[in-house]
């Protein structure tokens, strides 16, 4: 695996600690990571976002949906089964998984429902109005002195 020296990066930007802390996190993650259960992310607005996890043979009791310290965890723990079933073909996977979404900055999650074996997860990215850019005037080339504005004319 090669590794990469972010020490430039850290000198020529001031506030992107974070990118490089998650830049970091990325590369040195497992490649082999699980894929269970299966999602989506798909853009919905300019603002929002949908996170859509199959979860086909869990219940709203089993699934689990937190936010902390910048990320959403969504769980998944199927109660104990009857010891008595006796399957021939078991296809549909209903072990236990935890997925981990880190959250950019000012976004939340706004909801979460349930149906037809999917999990949908909506988010908003809220961008408060001190961070929201804003057009600056720029005032004429008139100059006073004083309380009178001199006028080359008058003068003579």
């Amino acid at each position: 695996m090669r590794t990469f020296d972010f020490a430039p990066l850290y000198r020529s930007t001031v506030g992107f600690d974070q990118i490089a802390d998650m830049m970091d996190r990325v590369l040195t993650n497992d490649h082999a990571q699980n894929t269970y259960p299966p999602y989506n992310i798909e853009k919905t607005d300019d603002d929002a976002y949908r996170i859509s996890i199959a979860v086909a043979g869990f219940s709203d009791q089993d699934l689990s949906v937190e936010v902390r310290e910048k990320a959403l965890i969504v769980s998944g723990r199927k109660a104990d089964e009857e010891s008595s079933r006796s399957y021939l073909h078991r296809g549909i996977a209903t072990r236990a998984f935890e997925r981990r979404f880190h959250l950019a900055d000012h976004v939340v999650v706004t909801g979460a429902s349930h149906a037809d074996g999917m999990l949908h997860i909506d988010l908003q990215r809220e961008v408060p109005e001190a961070l929201k850019p804003r057009q600056i005037e720029i005032s004429g080339g008139t100059k006073s002195i004083g309380k009178d504005v001199v006028d080359a004319k008058s003068v003579n």
